[in-house]
């Protein structure tokens, strides 16, 4: 590992390049934040694959592709005087301090519960009017509801048991076949979120992140379908003749492989 002293290096190198290729490079001199946010927001997608396949010279990779956008950011904020790369730093420095009272100050907070509550509450004194507000309208549906009811647990509004929440998606399960019965479309969708949202708050409760769970489901699913695909090619057999027991024989085969 490098020494702080070569950190600080590094980090010193790849602003002294920034600042070339803001001044140089025909692309980097074209972009705006706006122009920078969709590339940003791939990264950041890129850097969560890395992280899911344990693969740590990608992991590093994909961060210096993230930091790099924050590095980019800060310097077209310092062209237009809104701020640089010291503000941001500097203001991420203050808000980490004042955010933890139980170690820069003389709160106490014993466990990870006590942490999220204070810090909901000191966001609600920096000027929020509601716990939710800093979640991002932008984000995914099932990270959203992630966050939401992580913050609303932050400050008690909780369920105290997992079981009482398996009982809430049972819940929700039975309305939903309720308005399956009746088939109001409308209704349906309704009822449907409502089970999704539950089940994302169970998962919760199980230390289970949904989204890594249902990344890891999906990945599961490609690669028995293209084991499937494969086999069906090497018996000179077309999937859209082959009968579902047909199917079911290649899949199951997959299914006996470990990922």
């Amino acid at each position: 590992m490098h020494t702080r002293q070569q950190q600080l290096e590094a980090f010193e190198r790849l602003l002294d390049i920034m600042d070339e290729l803001r001044e140089k490079c025909p692309w980097d001199r074209k972009q705006t934040m706006e122009s920078l946010r969709n590339l940003t927001l791939e990264e950041v997608y890129e850097l969560g694959d890395a992280i899911l396949e344990k693969d740590s010279e990608e992991i590093k990779k994909e961060l210096g592709d993230v930091l790099l956008h924050i590095v980019f950011y800060s310097k077209i904020g310092s062209e237009t005087k809104d701020f640089d790369i010291a503000d941001v730093i500097n203001s991420l420095c203050r808000k980490l301090i004042d955010r933890h009272p139980h170690i820069y100050g003389d709160v106490e907070a014993n466990d990870e519960t006590q942490v999220k509550a204070n810090w909901e509450k000191l966001k609600l004194k920096e000027g929020n009017t509601s716990v939710l507000q800093g979640v991002p309208k932008s984000l995914p549906a099932l990270i959203k509801a992630s966050r939401i009811q992580d913050k609303v647990a932050g400050v008690g509004f909780d369920w105290e048991e997992p079981a009482q929440v398996f009982e809430k998606v049972k819940e929700e399960l039975a309305e939903l076949q309720e308005e399956v019965q009746n088939k109001d479309q409308d209704n349906m969708e309704d009822e449907f979120g409502d089970v999704l949202f539950s089940m994302i708050n169970y998962a919760r409760f199980l230390n289970i992140d949904p989204e890594t769970a249902l990344e890891r489901t999906n990945k599961k699913f490609m690669f028995r379908f293209q084991y499937l695909e494969k086999k069906a090619k090497a018996h000179n057999l077309d999937l859209s003749e082959m009968s579902l027991t047909e199917m079911d024989k290649f899949w199951n085969e997959a299914k006996s492989i470990k990922l």
